[in-house]
Protein backbone atom coordinates (compact mmCIF):
# COMPACT_ATOMS: atom_id res chain seq x y z
CA UNK A 1 0.00 0.00 0.00
CA UNK A 2 1.43 3.03 -1.03
CA UNK A 3 2.43 5.65 1.56
CA UNK A 4 0.79 9.58 0.67
CA UNK A 5 1.03 12.38 2.59
CA UNK A 6 -2.00 14.40 1.70
CA UNK A 7 -1.86 18.16 2.17
CA UNK A 8 -4.72 20.34 2.52
CA UNK A 9 -4.89 24.16 2.13
CA UNK A 10 -7.42 24.55 4.68
CA UNK A 11 -9.22 22.60 7.26
CA UNK A 12 -12.52 21.54 7.48
CA UNK A 13 -14.74 19.26 9.19
CA UNK A 14 -14.57 16.40 6.46
CA UNK A 15 -10.37 17.03 6.54
CA UNK A 16 -8.32 13.91 7.79
CA UNK A 17 -6.76 13.51 10.71
CA UNK A 18 -4.02 10.86 10.54
CA UNK A 19 -0.49 11.47 11.10
CA UNK A 20 0.08 11.52 7.25
CA UNK A 21 -2.62 14.62 6.49
CA UNK A 22 -1.63 17.62 6.94
CA UNK A 23 -2.46 21.81 6.87
CA UNK A 24 -0.39 24.13 5.11
CA UNK A 25 3.08 23.93 5.04
CA UNK A 26 5.64 20.97 5.41
CA UNK A 27 6.21 20.22 9.46
CA UNK A 28 10.19 21.08 11.07
CA UNK A 29 12.25 18.18 10.28
CA UNK A 30 11.49 16.50 13.68
CA UNK A 31 7.83 16.11 11.73
CA UNK A 32 8.51 15.39 8.88
CA UNK A 33 7.76 11.98 7.07
CA UNK A 34 11.13 10.04 5.79
CA UNK A 35 9.64 7.40 3.55
CA UNK A 36 6.80 8.48 1.48
CA UNK A 37 6.17 7.30 -2.16
CA UNK A 38 3.56 10.75 -3.14
CA UNK A 39 2.50 13.89 -1.61
CA UNK A 40 -0.68 15.27 -3.02
CA UNK A 41 -1.92 18.58 -2.27
CA UNK A 42 -5.26 18.12 -2.31
CA UNK A 43 -7.95 21.45 -3.43
CA UNK A 44 -11.54 21.73 -3.10
CA UNK A 45 -12.02 25.06 -3.75
CA UNK A 46 -11.37 27.08 -6.35
CA UNK A 47 -10.26 30.57 -4.06
CA UNK A 48 -7.21 28.29 -2.69
CA UNK A 49 -5.43 27.51 -6.16
CA UNK A 50 -2.81 30.37 -5.88
CA UNK A 51 -2.08 29.12 -1.73
CA UNK A 52 -2.00 25.13 -3.42
CA UNK A 53 0.58 26.20 -5.62
CA UNK A 54 2.71 28.00 -3.25
CA UNK A 55 2.23 24.56 -1.04
CA UNK A 56 3.44 22.67 -4.26
CA UNK A 57 6.63 24.25 -4.24
CA UNK A 58 7.16 24.23 -0.52
CA UNK A 59 6.53 20.72 -0.02
CA UNK A 60 8.57 19.62 -3.80
CA UNK A 61 11.70 21.24 -1.76
CA UNK A 62 11.52 18.85 0.74
CA UNK A 63 10.09 15.89 -1.54
CA UNK A 64 11.17 16.84 -5.18
CA UNK A 65 9.65 15.50 -8.06
CA UNK A 66 6.61 13.30 -6.18
CA UNK A 67 4.22 16.14 -5.31
CA UNK A 68 0.79 16.00 -6.83
CA UNK A 69 -1.80 18.83 -6.96
CA UNK A 70 -5.02 18.16 -7.59
CA UNK A 71 -8.78 17.91 -6.01
CA UNK A 72 -12.44 19.25 -6.96
CA UNK A 73 -11.06 22.66 -7.70
CA UNK A 74 -9.37 21.72 -11.05
CA UNK A 75 -12.96 20.18 -12.32
CA UNK A 76 -10.87 16.64 -12.39
CA UNK A 77 -13.11 13.74 -11.90
CA UNK A 78 -13.41 12.22 -8.70
CA UNK A 79 -12.93 8.42 -9.70
CA UNK A 80 -12.67 5.59 -7.44
CA UNK A 81 -13.46 6.68 -3.29
CA UNK A 82 -10.88 5.46 -0.84
CA UNK A 83 -12.05 5.96 2.37
CA UNK A 84 -9.93 8.25 4.45
CA UNK A 85 -7.86 9.12 2.06
CA UNK A 86 -9.25 12.85 1.59
CA UNK A 87 -11.85 13.15 3.61
CA UNK A 88 -11.92 11.84 7.42
CA UNK A 89 -13.22 8.47 9.04
CA UNK A 90 -16.86 7.83 8.87
CA UNK A 91 -17.11 9.88 5.49
CA UNK A 92 -18.76 7.98 2.44
CA UNK A 93 -18.94 8.59 -1.17
CA UNK A 94 -20.81 6.06 -3.07
CA UNK A 95 -21.48 7.68 -6.44
CA UNK A 96 -20.40 10.53 -8.04
CA UNK A 97 -22.13 13.04 -10.03
CA UNK A 98 -25.13 14.53 -10.58
CA UNK A 99 -27.89 14.87 -13.82
CA UNK A 100 -29.06 18.41 -12.63
CA UNK A 101 -27.11 21.42 -14.78
CA UNK A 102 -27.25 24.22 -11.64
CA UNK A 103 -25.91 26.85 -13.19
CA UNK A 104 -24.04 27.72 -9.80
CA UNK A 105 -22.78 24.00 -9.32
CA UNK A 106 -19.62 22.50 -10.79
CA UNK A 107 -20.82 18.54 -10.24
CA UNK A 108 -21.89 18.33 -13.77
CA UNK A 109 -18.97 19.84 -15.48
CA UNK A 110 -16.72 18.01 -13.49
CA UNK A 111 -17.86 14.39 -13.53
CA UNK A 112 -18.70 12.41 -16.39
CA UNK A 113 -22.53 12.03 -15.72
CA UNK A 114 -23.63 9.73 -12.56
CA UNK A 115 -21.52 7.05 -12.06
CA UNK A 116 -22.45 4.30 -9.05
CA UNK A 117 -19.25 3.16 -7.24
CA UNK A 118 -18.47 0.48 -4.60
CA UNK A 119 -20.13 1.07 -1.81
CA UNK A 120 -18.06 1.21 1.40
CA UNK A 121 -18.72 1.14 5.00
CA UNK A 122 -19.61 4.53 6.72
CA UNK A 123 -22.06 6.96 8.58
CA UNK A 124 -21.74 10.68 6.72
CA UNK A 125 -22.88 10.13 2.89
CA UNK A 126 -21.53 12.94 0.79
CA UNK A 127 -22.42 11.85 -2.66
CA UNK A 128 -23.64 14.49 -4.90
CA UNK A 129 -27.09 13.21 -5.59
CA UNK A 130 -27.91 9.63 -4.34
CA UNK A 131 -31.53 10.01 -5.28
CA UNK A 132 -30.52 10.24 -8.85
CA UNK A 133 -28.94 6.64 -8.52
CA UNK A 134 -30.46 3.48 -9.72
CA UNK A 135 -32.81 2.10 -7.03
CA UNK A 136 -30.80 -0.92 -6.68
CA UNK A 137 -27.93 1.19 -5.21
CA UNK A 138 -30.24 3.62 -3.13
CA UNK A 139 -31.67 0.55 -1.51
CA UNK A 140 -28.05 -0.82 -0.70
CA UNK A 141 -26.50 2.30 0.40
CA UNK A 142 -29.71 2.64 2.90
CA UNK A 143 -29.12 -0.71 4.25
CA UNK A 144 -25.33 0.46 4.45
CA UNK A 145 -26.31 3.05 6.67
CA UNK A 146 -28.95 1.08 8.51
CA UNK A 147 -25.98 -1.02 9.71
CA UNK A 148 -23.94 1.90 11.79
CA UNK A 149 -25.13 1.00 15.15
CA UNK A 150 -23.57 3.52 17.48
CA UNK A 151 -23.15 6.23 15.17
CA UNK A 152 -24.71 9.43 14.54
CA UNK A 153 -25.70 8.99 10.53
CA UNK A 154 -25.75 12.03 8.35
CA UNK A 155 -26.84 12.34 5.14
CA UNK A 156 -24.73 15.66 4.53
CA UNK A 157 -24.63 15.36 0.43
CA UNK A 158 -28.43 16.18 0.72
CA UNK A 159 -31.60 14.67 -0.50
CA UNK A 160 -32.85 16.15 -4.10
CA UNK A 161 -36.63 16.82 -3.00
CA UNK A 162 -38.28 16.17 -5.72
CA UNK A 163 -36.87 13.03 -6.52
CA UNK A 164 -37.63 11.88 -3.11
CA UNK A 165 -40.32 9.01 -3.06
CA UNK A 166 -42.05 7.12 -0.47
CA UNK A 167 -40.57 4.07 -0.18
CA UNK A 168 -37.69 6.45 0.35
CA UNK A 169 -39.16 7.94 3.46
CA UNK A 170 -40.01 4.27 4.61
CA UNK A 171 -36.54 3.58 4.75
CA UNK A 172 -35.43 6.60 6.31
CA UNK A 173 -37.54 6.10 8.91
CA UNK A 174 -37.17 2.16 9.45
CA UNK A 175 -33.43 1.64 8.12
CA UNK A 176 -31.64 4.57 7.80
CA UNK A 177 -33.12 6.48 11.08
CA UNK A 178 -30.71 9.03 10.38
CA UNK A 179 -29.45 11.96 12.94
CA UNK A 180 -29.49 14.60 10.25
CA UNK A 181 -30.75 15.16 6.74
CA UNK A 182 -30.03 17.85 4.22
CA UNK A 183 -31.90 18.87 1.35
CA UNK A 184 -31.73 22.37 -0.40
CA UNK A 185 -33.74 25.13 -1.66
CA UNK A 186 -31.55 27.26 -4.14
CA UNK A 187 -33.47 28.10 -7.00
CA UNK A 188 -37.30 29.61 -7.06
CA UNK A 189 -38.40 26.05 -8.49
CA UNK A 190 -37.24 24.46 -5.25
CA UNK A 191 -39.26 25.39 -3.56
CA UNK A 192 -42.72 23.34 -3.98
CA UNK A 193 -41.09 20.07 -4.46
CA UNK A 194 -38.92 21.03 -0.95
CA UNK A 195 -42.70 21.90 0.20
CA UNK A 196 -44.31 18.31 -0.98
CA UNK A 197 -41.26 16.32 1.06
CA UNK A 198 -41.86 18.04 3.82
CA UNK A 199 -45.48 17.18 3.93
CA UNK A 200 -44.44 13.43 2.67
CA UNK A 201 -41.84 13.11 5.52
CA UNK A 202 -44.84 14.70 8.17
CA UNK A 203 -46.92 11.98 6.97
CA UNK A 204 -44.41 8.88 7.84
CA UNK A 205 -43.95 10.82 11.12
CA UNK A 206 -40.21 11.81 10.83
CA UNK A 207 -40.62 15.37 10.04
CA UNK A 208 -38.50 17.51 12.70
CA UNK A 209 -36.81 20.59 12.86
CA UNK A 210 -33.55 19.30 14.25
CA UNK A 211 -33.33 16.46 12.26
CA UNK A 212 -34.18 18.03 8.65
CA UNK A 213 -31.86 20.65 7.49
CA UNK A 214 -31.82 22.94 3.89
CA UNK A 215 -28.90 24.44 2.39
CA UNK A 216 -30.17 27.80 1.15
CA UNK A 217 -28.06 29.22 -1.49
CA UNK A 218 -28.09 33.82 -0.94
CA UNK A 219 -25.93 36.04 -2.05
CA UNK A 220 -25.76 35.20 -5.49
CA UNK A 221 -25.43 38.15 -8.34
CA UNK A 222 -29.44 39.79 -8.16
CA UNK A 223 -30.31 38.63 -5.33
CA UNK A 224 -31.56 40.55 -2.51
CA UNK A 225 -31.56 40.14 1.43
CA UNK A 226 -34.95 40.57 1.39
CA UNK A 227 -35.78 37.89 -0.87
CA UNK A 228 -33.63 35.41 0.77
CA UNK A 229 -35.07 35.71 3.59
CA UNK A 230 -38.35 35.11 2.42
CA UNK A 231 -36.92 31.73 1.06
CA UNK A 232 -35.03 31.03 4.38
CA UNK A 233 -38.49 32.03 6.44
CA UNK A 234 -40.19 29.58 3.90
CA UNK A 235 -38.02 26.79 5.22
CA UNK A 236 -38.91 27.61 8.65
CA UNK A 237 -42.44 27.79 8.08
CA UNK A 238 -41.98 24.42 6.62
CA UNK A 239 -41.19 23.05 10.12
CA UNK A 240 -37.30 22.50 8.78
CA UNK A 241 -34.04 24.31 9.68
CA UNK A 242 -32.23 26.71 7.21
CA UNK A 243 -28.81 26.96 6.77
CA UNK A 244 -27.81 29.68 4.73
CA UNK A 245 -24.94 29.27 2.06
CA UNK A 246 -23.25 32.45 0.85
CA UNK A 247 -22.55 32.28 -2.96
CA UNK A 248 -19.04 33.28 -3.76
CA UNK A 249 -16.87 33.60 -6.53
CA UNK A 250 -13.46 32.39 -7.77
CA UNK A 251 -11.43 34.52 -6.08
CA UNK A 252 -13.65 33.97 -2.66
CA UNK A 253 -15.15 37.62 -2.82
CA UNK A 254 -18.19 38.19 -0.58
CA UNK A 255 -19.64 41.41 0.74
CA UNK A 256 -19.70 42.48 4.48
CA UNK A 257 -24.05 42.80 3.76
CA UNK A 258 -24.26 39.32 2.86
CA UNK A 259 -21.53 38.04 5.33
CA UNK A 260 -23.36 39.85 8.21
CA UNK A 261 -26.66 38.72 7.14
CA UNK A 262 -25.52 34.97 6.88
CA UNK A 263 -24.57 35.28 10.30
CA UNK A 264 -27.95 35.74 11.52
CA UNK A 265 -29.33 32.66 9.46
CA UNK A 266 -26.06 30.17 10.05
CA UNK A 267 -26.07 30.46 13.78
CA UNK A 268 -28.02 27.33 15.21
CA UNK A 269 -28.93 29.27 18.15
CA UNK A 270 -30.06 32.18 16.12
CA UNK A 271 -32.24 30.07 13.55
CA UNK A 272 -33.96 28.26 16.60
CA UNK A 273 -34.87 31.30 18.03
CA UNK A 274 -36.46 32.33 14.34
CA UNK A 275 -38.05 29.17 14.90
CA UNK A 276 -39.80 29.33 18.05
CA UNK A 277 -41.07 32.78 17.50
CA UNK A 278 -42.45 31.66 14.35
CA UNK A 279 -44.43 28.76 16.06
CA UNK A 280 -45.22 31.14 18.92
CA UNK A 281 -46.42 33.64 16.39
CA UNK A 282 -48.51 30.96 14.26
CA UNK A 283 -50.03 30.18 17.86
CA UNK A 284 -51.35 33.39 18.58
CA UNK A 285 -52.66 33.57 15.33
CA UNK A 286 -54.69 30.32 15.55
CA UNK A 287 -55.74 30.74 18.93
Amino acid sequence: MSKIIRVFPRRTNATPTDSLAFIGDPPLPAFRPKTIDEVHISVTFTYDLREAERLWQAWNDYYPGIVRIGGPAFNEPGGEFIPGRYIGEGYIITSRGCPNRCWFCSVWKRENGLIELQIKEGWDLLDDNILACSDEHIKAVFEMLGRQTGKDVTLTGGLEAKRLKKWHVEMLKTVVKPKRVFLAYDTPDDYEPLRQAAALLREYGILSFDRFHVYCLIGFPGDRTEDAQHRLEQILDLDMCPMAMLWRDDQNNTTAEWRGFQKEWARPAIVRAKYKALKKGAEIDNA
